[in-house]
């Protein structure tokens, strides 16, 4: 079954949404957060969400900003692991609460863990980068992004 084309049926929308993770990118690297581990949240919440085309797009682009294949690999178990740091446990604990807020929403000690280990405009670009992933996340999986090798 083919799907209706989000992005052809309304390209100026998709283009917005374009501009915008741009600018929460730009944001969060300017914040102080490594352009490779943004691609390691973009990955994590990809990874919850089952989307294939994002998850592959953001594996790639982790190691190319050179982070580690054994932490790629890792990320799906990554409190089984030391292989984050605080910091880096208590973003991945915040955007999969995000990912997953259903009825807990986002519970207050997880956010008082983020809040504790970054700054409040790191918290935020956190924040935004879990929000727009599963925007986009959303946009591959409900048009069905075909993912061949």
């Amino acid at each position: 079954m083919t799907r209706v084309s989000l992005v052809q049926s309304f390209p100026n929308i998709y283009q917005q949404l374009k501009i915008v993770n741009a600018e929460i990118d730009k944001s969060a690297v300017s914040s102080g957060i490594s352009e490779g581990f943004c691609h390691l949240i973009k990955l994590r919440i990809s990874q919850i969400n089952g989307c294939a085309y994002c998850v592959r797009l953001h594996t790639r682009d982790a190691l190319q900003q050179n982070e580690s294949i054994d932490k790629v690999a890792v990320l799906p178990a990554w409190k089984e692991t030391e292989y984050f740091t605080e910091k880096e446990r208590a973003a991945l604990l915040l955007v999969e609460a995000i990912t997953e807020i259903q009825n807990d929403h986002i519970p207050d000690d997880v956010y008082q863990k983020a809040a504790t280990v970054w700054s409040d405009k790191q918290v935020a670009a956190i924040e935004w980068l879990a929000i727009m992933m599963n925007a986009l996340n959303r946009l591959g999986i409900a048009g069905r992004y075909h993912v061949a090798p």
